[in-house]
């Protein structure tokens, strides 16, 4: 898991989580990390428009956003 978020950082990616919060809720995040700090995400959640902490261990799914430009034909 921890991989998936260095690579998401490292290219800049927005990516989608199912996540564990502390209520025990499971809640889907749209994120752009931040920062990786020992066993937490510092990122930009795009649902609260916050920048928000995040434990890796209560990520329970990353599902990374794929942009495609518009007005091109491939």
């Amino acid at each position: 898991m921890k991989e998936q978020i260095k690579k998401a950082m490292q290219h800049n990616q927005i990516i989608d989580i199912i996540y564990i919060a502390k209520d025990d809720a499971i809640t889907k995040r749209r994120l752009k990390i931040i920062k990786i700090a020992g066993d937490t995400v510092q990122a930009y959640c795009f649902s609260r428009q916050a920048k928000r902490t995040f434990k890796i261990e209560n990520i329970l799914v990353i599902h990374p956003i794929i942009c495609k430009a518009s007005g091109l034909n491939a």
